[in-house]
């Protein structure tokens, strides 16, 4: 079944954050933990979950899709 039968489905992953959609996001204390792909993200083509030291230097990078973590004030 695709999306085109389904409109909630549709609408469901029109929610999601398509992983490296970006390239860069913007994380808060409240995320930390930092993981990538983070919660919210759709995960059916991505890579396993990896957690990141984003808070050592206020930036990290996934090893596994390049994308790039900032750190911002809350």
């Amino acid at each position: 079944m695709n999306t085109e039968e389904n409109p909630s489905r549709m609408a469901a992953e029109e929610q999601l954050i398509q992983p490296n959609a970006e390239h860069r996001y913007e994380v808060h204390r409240s995320d930390l933990p930092l993981s990538c792909p983070m919660p919210g993200m759709s995960l059916w083509n991505s890579h396993p979950k990896v957690y990141l030291p984003v808070e050592k230097t206020g930036e990290a990078k996934c090893p596994y899709c390049g994308a790039n973590f900032a750190l911002v004030g809350d």
